[in-house]
């Protein structure tokens, strides 16, 4: 069978242009490992999880992946800014033990000072020979030239407002916002698109745009790996694809977790907690509903972050088989696309 090739593939020496994005309580060093074995790219996110925790993760990472310690592992860790401007001035600051790990990649997001800590990565990095690969999320042109050019980036991940999970509130759509990045930083960093993509032909049509690789989320959460709860995960396979999914802020403040920064939100399947909202309940009324309902065991007001691709999936499979059925659909598209011109 073919294979598809690009930059992406490449620098990460993998086999598929198709990365796993990292979810906080979703995604863990075992969900990552089994990306990467697959021959696409994992991350897991950090989180609120300890230094002993990641490191256990990785732990797990190395095992599933054959990988001694001391060499490189490769699955990448996703960290979000305001929770780093929270664990860094604790007693157990996460990233720079995590850097001693040796992971492939680091992806940073959704902080005001993010350019602090990737300095710290290069910083640390010029003192040893591995090199950690940076990512970085954008949601405007603005963000991605900035990435570019002051922090120097390896990756960006163009992320558009389909994205489940949290993002850039006035980010355009995924297509808009890809082509205008490409455009403004032609031979930048190497791109990777994002946001409520879910089939392989979504993954071919953003690769002839000019992305060098695809972040899925919300795809992956469809596994066997994922750590979502039962109830969350059927909550997925029940989602459609009509008014499935709202961007808001209601999640995170029942959820408290409404640290993000300005102009940030995000997307999650539509339940009783949005029909709280609309029923107009004050703030204390939406809390003692949704914590009764956690108490209860009741899902109405389970929280389940989701992109607006939700509903074009509907079973859960093991992650390597998830990574052979995109693989194989991009192949697909692309050469059916190819067919399409004439000599």
């Amino acid at each position: 069978m073919a294979k598809i090739t690009t930059p992406l593939t490449k620098l990460l020496k993998t086999q598929s242009p198709i990365i796993s994005a990292p979810m906080a309580f979703g995604s863990d060093g075992a969900l990552a490992s089994a990306v990467t074995a697959a021959g696409a790219f994992g991350f897991f996110g950090a989180g609120f999880l300890s230094t002993n925790e990641l490191k256990s993760n990785i732990s797990t990472a190395r095992k599933n992946l054959g990988t001694k310690e001391g060499d490189p592992v490769p699955i990448g860790i996703g960290f979000i800014g305001w929770i780093l401007d929270m664990t860094e001035q604790s007693d157990d600051p996460r990233l720079l033990n995590i850097l001693a790990e040796k992971p492939i990649a680091i992806w940073f997001a959704f902080g005001t000072d993010l350019g602090k800590y990737i300095a710290q990565v290069h910083d640390y990095d010029s003192k040893r020979d591995h090199k950690t690969l940076i990512f970085v999320i954008v949601n405007s042109v603005e963000d991605a030239i900035k990435a570019a050019n002051e922090w120097k980036v390896d990756v960006l991940v163009v992320q558009g407002i389909e994205a489940g999970g949290h993002g850039g509130s006035e980010s355009p759509p995924l297509l808009t916002l890809l082509q205008a990045v490409v455009a403004a930083i032609p031979s930048g960093p190497l791109i990777a698109a994002a946001g409520g993509v879910s089939t392989g032909t979504q993954i071919a049509a953003l690769l002839t745009m000019g992305a060098s690789g695809v972040a899925l989320g919300t795809r992956f959460l469809f596994t066997q790996e994922s750590i979502y709860t039962p109830a969350q995960k059927q909550a997925l396979v029940d989602a459609g694809l009509s008014k499935s999914t709202m961007r808001t802020l209601a999640f995170d403040e029942v959820g408290r977790t409404n640290y993000w920064p300005p102009k940030h939100d995000g997307r999650a399947l539509l339940n009783d907690i949005i029909k709280d909202v609309e029923a107009g309940f004050d703030m204390e009324t939406r809390l003692k509903k949704f914590d009764e309902s956690a108490a209860a065991g009741d899902t109405s007001r389970l929280i389940v972050w989701a992109g607006a691709g939700v509903g074009l999936t509907n079973k859960i499979t093991p992650a390597a088989d998830v990574v052979q059925q995109l693989e194989k659909e991009a192949i697909a598209a692309l050469q059916t696309q190819a067919r399409l011109l004439s000599k």
